[in-house]
């Protein structure tokens, strides 16, 4: 049973767990277009999975769950008032889930609080760490609905700002409207040119976010694997000869630390046989390969490289999910897929953060499957549902 708050809220979120603490803010955030650099996303989106997501968010007139914000809160106001609560108010909702995490929850209804939030987070910017898909989808939802009404003189936007009514249930808590960062005007469907608009303020113009500060906080980055399947260890390492340095190991355990150690970019090979250390690409190879109209930056990524050298020069394969395996964090995974399907796997040491904020900063994307941010907001501690905005 759902039952909405009786008080307009913001909320405090923490997941705390073996090596991790992360707290952070859930709200609603004011949707921006990407060229107000307010919201940066760091992935490309595909129609697929926004249009399974439009499909549910329509019929549910709901976000079911919140999008994971990063941004730099240079100890402010924020991050100072989320430590005060956690460390000192007493949670609406306290939960331990099957990962090893708990998950504490409270909710911040002073409105001088809540100002307070909205003044400091105004002008700062947020990275997309996860839920790029939902947030294209909060905004191609703000288009139709903006578009449905402008051909719908009878029919009028909500117009209020103000926060709607809840009645306390900590188990089932929604967020209130008040968004804690950006501008909802300009904003337009991804896939095409803004709609001309009424002015903003129905619920469709903000989106359930978990905003968390990565300077106080950093974030938990994850590398992703591959795994060819059909290309055995032998073949894939005779083919990388040519333009890689190839280290031998007896162990995917030894093979791992040596990967650690060795300077960027650098893949470790595993499968049948034991496992190889590609290092220092020949320059020449590299350089040709690398697209001329991406940023350094961008073409210095280990995920940029494997995808623009490795895999089609090397290897003659596209970095697609027909010909590449995907298998998130553990390594040992991705050995025993290989070694079932008679494959390779491609090991890689996570990105960094600050890398990825460089990337997007600059309006450019990482290539797919790059990035996996953590701890992620746990799905059903916190809903917004339109009707009670």
């Amino acid at each position: 049973m759902l039952v909405p708050d009786d008080q307009p809220a913001l909320y405090v979120y923490e997941q705390r767990g073996p090596g991790i603490l992360q707290r952070g803010l859930i709200g609603d955030v004011a949707l921006a277009d990407p060229a107000q650099r307010i919201i940066l996303p760091h992935e490309d989106v595909f129609p697929g999975p926004v249009a399974d997501r439009l499909a549910l968010m329509s019929t549910t007139q709901a976000n079911l769950e919140p999008i994971f914000l990063l941004y730099d809160g240079a100890q402010g106001t924020t991050t100072r008032l989320v430590n005060q609560v956690a460390s000192t108010r007493t949670p609406l909702v306290i939960a331990h889930t099957e990962d090893g995490l708990d998950h504490r929850l409270w909710a911040i209804t002073d409105p001088a609080e809540i100002d307070a939030i909205n003044a400091d987070l105004r002008p700062r910017q947020a990275l997309i760490a996860d839920g790029h898909h939902r947030y294209a989808t909060y905004r191609v939802l703000q288009r139709q609905e903006h578009t449905a009404r402008l051909h719908t003189p009878s029919t009028a936007t909500s117009g209020s700002n103000q926060p709607p009514t809840r009645s306390p249930q900590p188990e089932h808590t929604s967020t209130a409207q008040q968004p804690p960062i950006g501008d909802p005007s300009n904003s337009s469907d991804p896939s095409g040119p803004s709609t001309p608009r009424q002015a903003p303020g129905g619920p469709w113009d903000y989106g359930l976010a978990l905003l968390v500060d990565s300077a106080a906080y950093p974030p938990d980055l994850k590398a992703i694997h591959r795994v060819i399947p059909g290309l055995p260890l032998a073949e894939a390492v005779a083919r990388a000869k040519g333009s890689w340095h190839a280290h031998d190991f007896a162990s995917l355990a030894l093979g791992l630390e040596a990967l650690d150690a060795a300077p960027e970019p650098a893949f470790l090979l595993a499968g049948h046989g034991g496992c190889h250390l590609l290092t220092n690409p020949d320059p020449m190879q590299l350089a040709h390969a690398m697209p001329p109209d991406r940023s350094d930056k961008w073409n210095s990524l280990n995920t940029s490289i494997l995808s623009e050298f490795v895999l089609p020069k090397v290897w003659g394969m596209r970095d697609d999910d027909h010909a590449v395996r995907i298998v998130h964090h553990d390594p040992y995974a991705a050995l025993r897929l290989a070694t079932e399907t008679d494959g390779t796997a491609v090991i890689l040491k996570p990105l960094a953060v600050a890398d990825v904020l460089a990337i997007a900063a600059g309006g450019e994307r990482v290539p797919r499957k790059s990035t996996s941010f953590g701890p992620k907001p746990r799905t059903g501690l916190v809903l917004r549902t339109f009707a009670t905005d």
